[in-house]
C-alpha cells in the first residue's frame, strides 16, 4: 500500500535520483528520517530502484524492438533465454502468452548477434524487428511526471538542468562510473571513484557533466501498482507519414503513455501504455487513440509477464 507521500518521494527521485534525503524532505515538507523510512519501504514493497541510464543517440547506439513468436509450450523458455541475453534491456511476454516482446541496444551499425541467431532457433516461428528512430516520450521522462504529485514549485526546486542529448565521446573513466550507476543510480562518490580509479571529486564532476550534457539521466523503476496502473499494454500503430510527427507528439501528451517512439518495420509508431484495468484500456483505445491524426490501424498487446525490466532480471527469472 502506498499513499500520496510515497508518490511525492517517487516523483522527487525521478526529478533527481541522486538528491539527498534531506534535500527531498525540505522540498516536500517532511524530515529526512521520514524520507529514509519511506524510501526503504518502497524498496522492499514496490521494488523501487534508482538506475543510471544513458541516451542511446548521445553514445551512438541503436535500440530495437523485437516481436518473437514461438510454439506456445516454449514461450516462457525462450523468453527466459532472451532475458538473460546481454543485448536485451526489457523482455515481456504479451498477448496471453503467445508472443515475446523485447528491446535491445547495440552500437549503431554493428550487427546484432541476437537478430542473426533468433530466426535460426527451432522453437521460434517468426520475428519482426523495429528500429527506434525518434522518441516522443520516455527516457528521462516517466509516467510519474504525468501524475504530478509534486507542485510546480517543488518540481522546479528538484529539477536538474540538462540540455538535449548530443553525440558525445566518453572516456574509460566515464564508462566505469556509468557501469556502477547502471546498477545503482544512488551509488556514492567513493564507490564511483573506486570503480573508475579516480578521485571522488573527479567522479562527482564527471557525473554532473554527463548529466548536464544530456548523456546521463537517473530513472526510477518500480511496480506500476504504486500509481494504480497495473494494466500494461503495448501498442503498434500505422500512421500516414505526413501525420507521424503530429501523432507522435499527441501520444506523448496522453496520461496513459509511458513511452512513445517512431520506428521502422511493418508499423511506424509504438507506445507503452499504463492503465488501471482492462476497461480503462478499452476506453483509451476507443477514445484518445482512435482520434490520432493519420491513424490507419492499431494493434494492442497486453503484457502478461515481465521477465527483464530496465536491463535487470526480475526475481525468479535469472536461472
Amino acid at each position: 500500500m502506498t499513499d500520496d507521500l510515497d508518490r511525492k518521494i517517487l516523483h522527487a527521485l525521478q526529478l533527481d535520483g541522486r538528491a539527498s534525503f534531506r534535500a527531498i524532505g525540505q522540498v516536500i515538507g517532511v524530515s529526512p528520517q521520514t524520507v529514509t523510512r519511506r524510501y526503504a519501504h518502497l524498496r522492499s514493497t514496490a521494488a523501487l530502484r534508482i538506475l543510471g541510464r544513458t541516451q542511446s543517440f548521445a553514445l551512438g547506439d541503436e535500440e530495437w524492438f523485437l516481436r518473437v513468436r514461438c510454439s506456445p509450450d516454449t514461450t516462457v523458455q525462450v523468453a527466459r533465454a532472451l532475458a538473460r541475453h546481454e543485448e536485451t534491456v526489457w523482455t515481456h511476454i504479451t498477448s496471453g502468452g503467445t508472443e515475446i516482446v523485447c528491446t535491445t541496444r547495440n552500437p549503431e551499425g554493428h550487427e546484432s548477434l541476437l537478430l542473426r541467431k533468433l530466426p535460426k532457433t527451432p522453437r521460434v516461428t517468426s520475428v519482426t524487428a523495429h528500429c527506434l528512430l525518434y522518441s516522443y516520450y520516455g527516457g528521462p521522462q516517466n509516467i510519474v511526471d504525468k501524475v504530478r504529485p509534486l507542485s510546480p514549485e517543488q518540481i522546479d526546486a528538484l529539477t536538474v538542468a540538462g540540455g538535449p542529448p548530443q553525440p558525445t565521446r566518453i572516456t574509460e573513466t566515464d564508462r566505469a562510473i556509468l557501469a556502477v550507476l547502471y546498477e545503482d543510480g544512488r551509488a556514492g562518490n567513493q564507490q564511483l571513484a573506486a570503480a573508475a580509479g579516480c578521485s571522488q571529486s573527479t567522479a562527482q564532476r564527471r557525473v554532473a557533466e554527463l548529466r548536464r550534457a544530456g548523456v546521463l539521466y537517473l530513472d526510477v523503476d518500480y511496480d506500476p501498482r504504486v500509481l494504480a496502473r497495473s494494466r500494461l499494454a503495448m501498442l503498434w500503430a500505422t500512421v500516414a507519414p505526413a501525420h507521424l510527427e503530429a501523432a507522435g507528439n499527441a501520444l506523448a501528451q496522453h496520461d496513459e503513455v509511458s513511452f512513445a517512439a517512431s520506428t521502422t518495420g511493418p508499423t511506424n509508431l509504438y507506445a507503452a501504455v499504463n492503465c488501471t484495468d482492462n476497461r480503462a484500456l478499452h476506453n483509451y483505445l476507443t477514445g484518445p487513440i482512435a482520434t490520432l491524426p493519420g491513424l490507419t490501424q492499431v494493434e494492442s498487446a497486453p503484457v502478461a509477464r515481465t521477465l527483464k525490466r530496465a536491463g535487470l532480471l526480475r526475481s525468479g527469472d535469472s536461472s
